[in-house]
């Protein structure tokens, strides 16, 4: 007997010991953490798998054949769970989406039915909800359980799917927001889907974590390459369009300057035309080049405008020494345009989701996306547009003028002028740095350049 309760007092002793705790607790790992969300399926499938999906899953379903009971259903999923109006709802927030109004959930669809049936097909599902009101930032958790209806014959892998996503740092008072998750590689159709999400204080403990509302929906699949670039506030082709009005705006703008400096229109356009071309080739290598780590998107994904200005100069000076033109000359008579095609541009950046400002709970905040998380963030597409539209005013009321002396100073103090802006931009925008000192390189060059052309432009 004594040996029997000697062995009983082990853990008890064990446990006893005392145990050092870090002062910041550590989160525990996305798998576990969804552990607590209602009607875990992570426990009871072994987990997820290396995508965050599973195979096949039940996730509260009777069976995978058959179909549960009313009163079973009910159990399972938490039914559509719509969030209050937002106040004041996002205009932004009402492209492509319903702000949560509706429902917690919505699905990614596209208008054109013809484009919305082409292969390969993907789920879009966003995901509302309002940051919690408690102190301090927090982690949001989700996990989705889709299940397709319009299966013929047995199921297979293909029909079901269970992925989770998380969205760091929200913080109360940032407002209505979206988180938009991609579903790949599954069968198209109609399909069901229960969102069920919590929000983890980050250094805080389990019992301070928030549920978020539960919602599910029964929505389509739809075209991949759709389903990856809209989201709610993300208007698809907004930003080709609006770079093409640019383009053309630009176009008209120099013609006219060209004339004004004694420069023939049609040659002129033809060069602009092909520095057009060359430029959106620069743009695509520039960013390549910088970028070496991330994969090759779409095709018009990554263009640097950097790049752009680079190669189109270049044509400009070779096209126009070729031509018998003044190069100084056409290079003043240009930058006014190409201020005014950036002006045009970063407005589709903002209707298009790239580019996008960090997230702020400011007052002078507006809501957009980046094709994922939908928010209130800095405005530094209409900083930056209206930055190059003061430029483009100010040199084109230079130009207008007629030819400078010395010839090509406009030019060049207008692009260093861009250069600045853009500069003390970059830190407001939620894209990282490639380089740790690039940025403070190029703005004090930027500076100079500025200062020296005004310095040369009095003293001339």
């Amino acid at each position: 007997m004594a040996r029997r309760s000697a062995k009983k007092k082990r853990p008890t002793s064990g446990a006893r010991k005392p145990a050092t705790t870090p002062k910041r607790p550590v989160l525990p790992p996305l798998s576990e953490r969804l552990k607590g969300l209602p009607g875990d399926a992570t426990a009871r499938n072994g987990g997820l798998g290396a995508q965050g999906r599973m195979p096949a899953i039940t996730s509260g379903l009777a069976g995978v054949g058959a179909r549960p009971s009313k009163a079973k259903r009910a159990q399972a999923h938490p039914g559509p769970s719509p969030l209050p109006p937002a106040q004041p709802t996002p205009v932004l927030a009402r492209v492509g989406g319903e702000a949560g109004t509706k429902s917690a959930l919505e699905f990614v669809t596209f208008p054109i039915a013809a484009a919305a049936e082409l292969r390969p097909h993907a789920l879009g599902v966003t995901y509302w909800f309002d940051p919690p009101t408690t102190g301090g930032p927090h982690e949001v958790v989700l996990r989705l359980t889709g299940r397709r209806l319009d299966v013929d014959g047995d199921r297979t892998a293909d029909d079901d799917f269970v992925t989770s996503t998380s969205l760091h740092d929200v913080r109360s008072g940032s407002g209505r927001t979206s988180l938009t998750h991609r579903v790949l590689g599954k069968s198209p159709g109609r399909w069901h889907v229960t969102a069920e999400a919590m929000a983890v204080p980050q250094g805080g403990g389990q019992s301070e974590i928030v549920r978020l509302p539960s919602a599910e929906g029964v929505g389509q699949s739809t075209f991949a390459p759709v389903a990856s670039a809209r989201a709610p506030g993300v208007v698809v082709g907004a930003w080709p369009a609006m770079v093409s009005l640019g383009v053309v705006l630009a176009l008209v703008l120099q013609g006219v300057l060209a004339q004004k400096h004694g420069l023939p229109s049609g040659n002129v356009l033809v060069l602009a035309l092909i520095a057009s071309a060359l430029g959106a080739v620069g743009a695509k290598l520039y960013y390549r080049f910088t970028h070496w780590n991330e994969h090759g998107g779409r095709a018009l994904a990554g263009l640097s405008v950097q790049g752009f200005v680079i190669v189109a100069t270049a044509t400009f000076v070779i096209g126009g020494a070729l031509e018998g033109m003044p190069v100084g000359t056409l290079l003043d008579a240009t930058v006014p345009a190409l201020l005014l095609g950036q002006t045009v541009g970063r407005l589709g950046c903002l209707m298009g989701g790239c580019c996008v400002g960090v997230p702020t709970r400011s007052r002078w905040a507006i809501w957009s996306s980046d094709r994922r998380v939908g928010t209130r963030r800095v405005p530094v597409q209409l900083m930056e547009s209206g930055a190059a539209a003061t430029l483009a005013l100010v040199t084109g009321a230079i130009a207008w003028r007629g030819p400078m002396s010395p010839a090509g100073l406009l030019f060049v103090g207008g692009v260093a002028a861009y250069v600045v802006v853009r500069q003390l931009l970059f830190p407001l925008r939620g894209i990282p740095r490639a380089t740790r000192y690039g940025r403070q390189a190029t703005l004090a060059v930027a500076l100079l350049t500025v200062v020296g052309a005004v310095a040369v432009s009095l003293f001339a």
